[in-house]
C-alpha cells in the first residue's frame, strides 16, 4: 500500500467516523416538558396505558418506566421497572398487586419498597399524570 493512498484512507475514514458521531449526537428531540413544578416527561399514550392497564417504555428520556392503571384510575403506579438486585425486568402482577422479578423472584409492593429478597432496596418510583392523550412522568 502506498503512503500516500493510507493517509487518504485515513483521513476520509475520520471525517465519515465525525460526521456521524455529529448526526447521532443531534438525534431525535426529548420529550421534556419543563414547569415550575419540575420536568415531565412523555412515556406513552392514554390509549397504550387503557388497552393494557400498564405501559413499559424501555427508552424514555429518563431510563426505564413502568406505568401501571389506566386512564380512569385516581392514582397512576409509576416504577424504573429494573429489579435493584441484578437488573432484570419486573413484571406487574394484576391480581397480587405486586411487582415480580422472573430472574430471582423478587416481589417489590406498589410503593416500590422490596418485599421479599433477595432484593433489598426499593425500585425508584416516578409522579405521574395525565395530560391530554399522554401519559406523564417526572422524577420524586
Amino acid at each position: 500500500m502506498k503512503r500516500r493512498y493510507f493517509f487518504t484512507l485515513i483521513g476520509v475514514s475520520s471525517l465519515v467516523s465525525s460526521l456521524l458521531m455529529k448526526v447521532r449526537a443531534s438525534g431525535p428531540k426529548t420529550t421534556t416538558i419543563s414547569s415550575a413544578s419540575g420536568d415531565w416527561h412523555k412515556v406513552g399514550t392514554v390509549t397504550e396505558l387503557d388497552k393494557a392497564g400498564q405501559l413499559l417504555n424501555e427508552k424514555s428520556p429518563i431510563g426505564s418506566v413502568l406505568v401501571v392503571g389506566t386512564s380512569k384510575s385516581k392514582k397512576l403506579i409509576a416504577v424504573n421497572p429494573t429489579c435493584t438486585h441484578m437488573g432484570c425486568t419486573v413484571e406487574w402482577l394484576n391480581k397480587e398487586g405486586i411487582f415480580l422479578c422472573p430472574c430471582h423472584a423478587s416481589e417489590f409492593k406498589l410503593d416500590g419498597k422490596a418485599q421479599t429478597g433477595p432484593a433489598t432496596k426499593p425500585l425508584s418510583t416516578y409522579a405521574t399524570k395525565i395530560e391530554g392523550n399522554f401519559v406523564m412522568v417526572k422524577r420524586i
